[in-house]
């Protein structure tokens, strides 16, 4: 006699394989979730290149001016992980229609602002909605195309959306925000727009979402707590410690905010930990055994992409302040500058198309993290006296390396070390990492830029015949792009030294369940 299956092995095997779908199908989805990739990009570099512009005409502070940037990528990382969650659970095509709608309303809240403050807290909201259909494009990917060269060719299109995002956002936000009368505020009505074309595409390409195979569906809406608080207070006091009454960073509430921002973080990855080692309570929102896959490989290929992000994203805030503040460069001759970093762009993600599954991951991640931190050199030693040509371009060339051959590559392998119902929650947890990058770059730069800024200035008290703009802000631009070619030169560094081993990421088989999961053979083969 036979033994019949069990019925809940049986829907999850049904469940875990992806259909069989036509080739227009898979254009779609893989259209669908880039867009929606280059929308939350666009969100950041549109604002980037509009920053002096909306400086001037909402009066806001230079100091507090990373604001109108860190506010979005700030809420973003937060919630990443809970909404990674909430898609691999009630369904990644609702988590990404949800999100998309959420976006676009507070996108076009953005449009309408007229105080500093009420854009900081709309840019933190329009976070929530790209927490939400990030994490869920990922999972749709990874569910939809098994380890094959059409995973490669999808994560790396997807991974495309970052670079791609970053060179159009600057291009189209440097034209409307000169050419239009709405000024920067034509670059959100843009930002809704694409965010609406991927949400069509979304509710047209997008697989039904199947139940969860998951026995414990509920959410650990206590570590989503913990998270986001902790995460939320130490961005906040990196961001406020320079601007503090009465004593900056030794002011009460800075000092106060930071050791409670530490302790939530802390107690977040304590409570992680308990709530994978215990089975009878609701699953981990991260499990932290991720980290330690595949002998910690996991934990440094995060650490690359946050240093990696802390470089690349820092450089493209004071390179545009720098055209535009230090040069006094319209939007549109910034746009002209930064042009060429379009075109590596699309070329770099071609090569990792090609060759995610042929050369080994190292020296793809070494290679782009290197070629990033050397951009960030170039500006930290650019004289503005010399031609474009000598700094500009070539920083503008090589600056979006890292971007390409770190998110692709970081992506897939997050994905073949992942079960097929936690691929939502380790995309996340990648994107959050990222998105922290950005966060702690452009502040860390901030601080650096404002001390040197101020120990210029004692240097030459008022009266004296130096010229404000090179003698005291230019040694500034050059500190911050020091601090940005760190965080890049560490990346590497720590790419050299763990990354050996890995092998060629574009074929794998995925892993089965479990909190010991490791990457499986770099030369295996499906």
């Amino acid at each position: 006699m036979v033994e019949k299956a069990p019925l809940h092995a049986t829907r999850t095997a049904n469940i875990d394989r992806p259909p069989q779908r036509s080739l227009w199908s898979s254009i779609c989805i893989i259209g669908t979730c880039t867009l929606a990739m280059i929308a939350s990009i666009v969100n950041n570099t549109t604002v980037s290149v509009a920053l002096p512009t909306m400086q001037h005409d909402l009066h806001i502070e230079q100091v507090t001016l990373q604001w109108v940037v860190s506010g979005y990528a700030l809420s973003s990382a937060c919630l990443l992980l809970l909404f990674g969650r909430l898609a691999d659970l009630y369904g990644r095509k609702k988590t990404f229609v949800v999100g998309s709608i959420w976006l676009i309303a507070f996108t076009l809240g953005c449009a309408f602002a007229f105080d500093p403050l009420v854009l900081d807290v709309l840019r933190g909201f329009q976070g929530v909605g790209a927490a939400a259909t990030i994490p869920a494009s990922i999972g749709t990917l990874a569910h939809s195309f098994p380890p094959s060269k059409a995973r490669a060719v999808a994560f790396s299109t997807f991974a495309a959306g970052a670079p791609l995002g970053g060179a159009l956002g600057f291009a189209l936000g440097g034209c409307l925000t000169e050419l239009t009368k709405q000024t920067w505020r034509a670059p959100f009505y843009l930002c809704s727009a694409l965010t609406f074309v991927s949400l069509v595409g979304a509710m047209y390409s997008f697989d039904a979402d199947e139940p969860s195979t998951e026995p414990d569906q509920r959410v650990d809406w206590i570590g989503a707590f913990l998270v986001t608080a902790g995460l939320v207070l130490i961005i906040f006091v990196l961001g406020q410690g320079e601007v503090a009454v009465p004593s900056q960073w030794a002011t009460p509430y800075i000092i106060v905010l930071l050791i409670l921002g530490v302790a939530f973080t802390t107690l977040f990855l304590v409570w992680q930990h308990h709530l994978e080692c215990i089975h009878d309570i609701p699953p981990p929102l991260m499990k932290i055994s991720l980290w330690t896959r595949a002998k910690g490989k996991v934990a440094a290929v995060m650490s690359i992409a946050f240093l990696n992000w802390c470089c690349f994203m820092g450089f493209n805030y004071w390179c545009g302040l720098y055209y535009q503040n230090f040069l006094q460069l319209s939007p549109l001759d910034t746009v002209a500058r930064l042009s060429p970093m379009f075109v590596t762009g699309v070329i770099c993600n071609v090569i990792v198309a090609i060759f995610a599954n042929r050369v080994p991951m190292v020296i793809l991640v070494v290679i782009g993290t290197s070629l990033t931190s050397t951009a960030a050199l170039l500006f930290a030693l650019i004289n503005p006296n010399v031609t474009y040509w000598a700094f500009g371009f070539p920083a503008a060339i090589i600056s979006v390396f890292g971007a390409d051959f770190v998110f692709a590559p970081g992506t897939m392998y997050i994905a073949s070390v992942s079960a097929p119902h936690e691929q939502s929650v380790a995309g996340a947890t990648f994107q959050t990492i990222t998105q922290l990058g950005t966060s702690l770059g452009v502040a860390v730069s901030t601080v650096v830029f404002n001390r040197v800024e101020m120990h210029q200035m004692l240097k030459y008290p008022p009266g004296s015949n130096s010229d404000l703009n090179r003698d005291i802000r230019l040694p500034a631009y050059h500190a911050a792009e020091w601090s940005n070619f760190a965080f890049g030169v560490l990346a590497t560094i720590i790419g050299l030294i763990f990354l050996r081993g890995i092998g060629v990421i574009g074929h794998r088989t995925p892993p089965k369940a479990g909190p010991d999961t490791e990457a499986p053979s770099a030369n295996r083969k499906t």
